[in-house]
């Protein structure tokens, strides 16, 4: 199955469009002027000499600017913009003269350690930043078809290859990245050793005998702790001798409420080697573990190592490790990390809403491998995950302003969790941007005699059927059911239609609520069906093995338009026994929303211990509030009105208390 070209793909939909706008117009001139408040743009011009100062910011910083400068490139592809273009070039430039001949790049080191390299690859993350360096090339290349960041991300790529290929597992990342890159960079250059670099970094994963890799990992953090007193040393003799210089403000981190045993649980969760997905080789690792980010990067990686080059023996361990998620790791909106002190997994069952920490970058990572899943298997469950997530998860993370943002995302919130313009780890805003404005690669795929329609955004594309050929979705998501699809082939064709039928409709036999032309769908073929999992508690009450692809061929032609009309009812979702403090509990969803009671809505009502009266639920459009939604309307059981908006769009408003789960 292959992926369209964002490109090929023009989004008009009354929800994403509006996203689409702040993205491009506000959101990523907000990250820039953040990069260079924090310090991060002026590391680069220290480390090329055309600066004097202190660097800012943790020794990964760097990667920060680099992940700008992708969703940049991704937005530009789409939305070309001559300042936006002016930013990115001066950056483009700037990188150019901070890079060394020889290709590293890594101003940590350039400014703090000259020709030092490569010394604490589990925790500095000097290969997660050279990875986020060459996606930043591919994005750019691929956006304007010009080479010189292209050319500064092969001279990087061209480094790891000479430094890394061939050696062994301790030579390993402790923060998955620079396999997609590679792998990334491999699909437009078709260098081989990039591959074969790739499938080093997963391979050898987990090879490293437990105790061999326990004694490593505590070497490095002594040699971590002994480089960052230096540091401290440097800067402090610096400030001495400038008694005038004022440092660049780095924000402070953000707040996540924690157990008393975090602390714990991470140390030996990092000797374990489970923390940073190093316990087992990548085949046998069936179970999320350790650091939720690093798990979806890792994930995302193998699968499109095996969609690039068939290894039937990497899919089960795929398709296991997504299965145990979904059924025990994973929240209702979503979200994965439930323990903030690994901002990871936890054990089974263990989804604590208020301890959720469901970081928006894990998100992310999750859409990525679901993505790949998709295109591999052709699986409904993975394009239906996706789309649960986005509309959840991921969306959070971005306020409807563009300009602030949740890093770690509860689903209970008593205080102290409020969107900011920026952390002193800024991972999740560009990482946010890069992916809205590659949205519409999403949507489609396409194979010789099929064309698959994944999510439900409006948006047309053009794609090549004896022939060009357009398609079109009007579609009323999330608020509204009624979807058409619009096929225009410039001769009639036949071809088979895949859409996809979501979990969250109800009651959907296979040739209900759909039309052709006007008429009701009767059977033209008989192909096999593409059944739903059997019915299986899950954690927290969603499944997205209850979707299923309908298949229709035809013969096609111009004008035939396609019409779904998918019912939304409100839907009470419980969780698994086994998850702690959830009896007599529900999660209200309707369509792919999650909602949530927020205070700023309930004055007088105590969100988080209130009861709900179930049968009070109805629903009907806001459309002054936030932007335009539909909420949902229902009682206490003594009466008090109750009024629920979609979990995303919490924050919005000021600090607030907040819960997902309702007393019933």
């Amino acid at each position: 199955m292959d992926e369209l070209s964002p490109r090929q793909v023009t989004i008009q939909d009354p929800f994403w469009t509006a996203r689409f706008e702040i993205n491009s117009s506000r959101a990523i001139f907000h990250q820039w002027d953040q990069l260079e408040a924090s310090g991060c743009i002026d590391n680069f011009r220290i480390a090329a000499g055309e600066l004097d100062g202190l660097r800012e910011g943790w020794f990964f910083a760097d990667s920060d600017a680099y992940k700008w400068l992708d969703a940049a490139a991704r937005i530009l592809a789409t939305q070309p913009d001559p300042a936006l273009t002016t930013l990115m070039d001066s950056l483009i430039a700037l990188l150019e003269r901070t890079q060394d001949r020889d290709g590293y790049l890594f101003t940590y080191n350039q400014i703090h350690f000259p020709g030092t390299r490569w010394v604490n690859l589990m925790i500095e993350h000097e290969l997660y930043c050279h990875g986020h360096l060459i996606e930043a090339g591919v994005s750019h290349y691929q956006a304007t078809n010009k080479t010189a960041m292209l050319e500064i991300a092969r001279r990087a790529a061209d480094r790891v290859t000479m430094d890394f290929f061939g050696k062994g597992p301790e030579h390993t990342p402790g923060h998955e990245e620079i396999e997609i890159a590679l792998l990334r960079l491999y699909e437009v250059t078709g260098h081989v050793l990039y591959l074969e670099m790739a499938r080093q970094f997963l391979e050898q994963r987990g090879r490293k005998p437990q105790p061999l890799f326990a004694i490593s990992l505590i070497r490095q953090f002594r040699s971590v702790a002994a480089r960052l007193s230096f540091v401290r040393k440097q800067q402090k003799m610096y400030l001495a001798q400038h008694p005038g210089y004022s440092p660049k403000k780095v924000p402070p981190n953000n707040f996540a409420k924690k157990a008393a045993n975090s602390y714990v649980r991470w140390i030996f969760s990092e000797l374990n080697g489970k923390y940073l997905q190093q316990h087992a080789p990548i085949r046998k690792q069936t179970v999320p573990v350790g650091h939720s980010v690093r798990f979806g990067y890792l994930q995302t990686a193998a699968a499109m190592l095996r969609r690039i080059q068939v290894d039937e023996t990497l899919l089960p361990a795929l398709e296991k490790s997504w299965e145990h998620m979904v059924r025990q790791r994973m929240y209702v909106t979503g979200g994965i990390g439930s323990v903030p002190g690994l901002e990871g997994f936890g054990n089974d069952y263990e989804l604590d809403p208020e301890y959720a920490y469901a970081e928006t970058c894990a998100s992310l990572a999750s859409l990525f491998w679901n993505w790949q899943m998709s295109l591999i298997t052709g699986a409904s469950k993975y394009s239906d995950l996706f789309e649960w997530q986005l509309y959840n998860a991921a969306a959070v993370g971005m306020g409807l302003s563009g300009v602030n943002y949740l890093y770690n995302n509860p689903l209970t919130c008593k205080g102290g969790v409020t969107r900011k313009a920026w952390y002193s780890v800024p991972c999740c805003p560009s990482n946010l941007s890069r992916t809205w404005a590659d949205l519409g690669k999403y949507i489609y795929s396409a194979e010789k005699e099929a064309i698959w329609i994944h999510q439900f955004i409006g948006s047309k594309a053009t794609l090549q059927k004896d022939g060009p050929a357009q398609i079109e979705i009007e579609s009323g998501l999330p608020w509204e059911g009624k979807i058409r699809i619009h096929l225009q082939p410039a001769i009639s064709t036949e071809f088979t239609l895949h859409f996809r039928i979501p979990s969250w409709v109800s009651n959907f036999t296979e040739f209900a609520g759909v039309k052709i032309n006007g008429e009701p769908l009767t059977p033209l073929t008989d192909p096999q069906p593409n059944l739903p999992h059997p019915a299986e508690s899950t954690a927290q009450g969603y499944d997205p093995r209850q979707s299923r692809y309908l298949s229709i061929q035809r013969l096609w032609s111009a004008g035939d338009v396609l019409e779904l009309d998918f019912d939304m009812p409100v839907t009470l979702r419980r969780a698994h026994p086994k998850v702690r403090g959830h009896r007599h509990k529900v999660a209200i969803t309707r369509g792919p929303l999650v909602y949530c009671l927020e205070s700023t809505d309930n004055p007088g009502v105590e969100v988080i211990s209130t009861r709900l009266d179930a049968a009070s639920l109805t629903f009907e459009p806001a459309p002054h509030l936030l932007g335009g939604i539909t909420i949902l309307r229902g009682q206490t059981v003594d009466g008090q009105p109750l009024t629920f908006i979609p979990y995303h769009l919490w924050a919005n408003r000021g600090e607030s208390q907040m819960t997902v789960w309702v007393n019933i």
